[in-house]
């Protein structure tokens, strides 16, 4: 597995990626939330910030993308009034076809690694319990809950669940 810079020819094909990765989910929220998630998914705002837009390649083919924002980067106007002062990942997605092959693992940890190298000592991200794969892996590899930064962005009782990874 390689993992990678993006190059901004790609970015189009990630966003398709993200989108087929997600799909599975619209059928478990309401048609407003899917709304909502599907226009954060497919939206440019990854590449009007200074952002880590990082692939995963199995056999020559991008199989697997996440984001990595930088400190103190505005996410989630009206939703979360704090900035935080330590990275964020953002649209970890991999393929349906490509799962359970430690593509998400391989992203997670090569934005662990940059931000350690970068001199942060933690690293943040939002999910909700409809994304149960991911909320198990993230507390697997040791991201502790941070309910103090939940939001819920459609007012229909679905909570995006704040986690952090701390550096050690």
């Amino acid at each position: 597995m390689i993992i990678r810079d993006a190059a901004k020819s790609e970015l189009e094909h990630l966003k398709k990626l993200r989108l087929s990765a997600y799909k599975e989910h619209e059928k478990k929220l309401p048609k407003d939330h899917w709304n909502v998630l599907k226009q954060q998914i497919l939206s440019d705002e990854d590449s009007k910030f200074n952002v880590d837009q990082i692939v995963a390649e199995l056999d020559g083919e991008i199989v697997g993308t996440v984001v990595m924002f930088p400190p103190k980067t505005e996410l989630y106007t009206g939703l979360l009034d704090e900035e935080l002062d330590y990275p964020e990942i953002r649209k970890l997605a991999v393929s349906p076809n490509s799962r359970g092959k430690g593509v998400a693992k391989a992203l997670i940890s090569e934005c662990i690694q940059r931000t350690k190298h970068r001199g942060f000592r933690k690293i943040g991200l939002h999910t909700a319990d409809f994304m149960e794969n991911a909320v198990k892996l993230y507390e697997d590899l040791g991201f502790e809950r941070l309910p103090e930064y939940d939001f819920e962005p459609a007012d229909d009782g679905i909570i995006v669940k704040a986690f952090r990874f701390v550096i050690k």
